[in-house]
């Protein structure tokens, strides 16, 4: 009887792995960690050092605070004397990181929904129902409901709305 329990969760584990769902998710999970590295060192390796550059050769990496009342040329060496400290330049390196890369993927969703739409054919809208009709007599635009028109109080034969405007 165990058994026949155990081969059950082990199928229902297999079928919920098995679920298109939960493939799509691991493979965007994969692809999505491949990507942060190149993001990573896009920031680290290419867009920092020009900020660094443009600044004057401030490095945001050692921009923080001594937390023990003491001074310290690097944050290296702060670590190193064991200073409690506040790297409040690390957490400007990681926003842009974020903010570059949050930018690079709104680049790529624009380029791909940009694809999309010219690669689908583009489906005409159905034409509006109108909720209008020109009454055969006086010609005036009356609601299509209308059994007696306003204008000319004439009744109006059981016939399809005209679309003439």
């Amino acid at each position: 009887m165990a058994k026949d329990k155990k081969k059950g969760i082990i199928g229902e584990f297999k079928e919920f792995i098995m679920r298109g769902n939960v493939m799509d998710l691991a493979v965007a999970v994969i692809i999505g960690g491949a990507f942060q590295k190149i993001i990573t060192s896009l920031t680290n390796d290419i867009i920092m050092p020009l900020i660094t550059l443009i600044t004057g050769g401030l490095d945001f990496n050692n921009w923080f605070i001594s937390l023990d009342g003491s001074h310290y040329k690097t944050l290296a060496a702060a670590q190193e004397a064991g200073a409690a400290t506040f790297n409040y330049g690390s957490f400007i390196t990681v926003v842009l990181d974020f903010l570059i890369m949050a930018f690079v993927i709104f680049m790529m969703v624009k380029g791909m929904n940009a694809l999309a739409a010219r690669m689908v054919p583009k489906k005409e809208e159905a034409p509006a129902e109108p909720v209008t009709k020109i009454c055969p007599f006086c010609k005036s635009e009356i609601d299509i409901t209308a059994s007696r028109c306003p204008h000319c109080t004439s009744e109006q034969p059981d016939m399809e709305p005209d679309t003439e405007e």
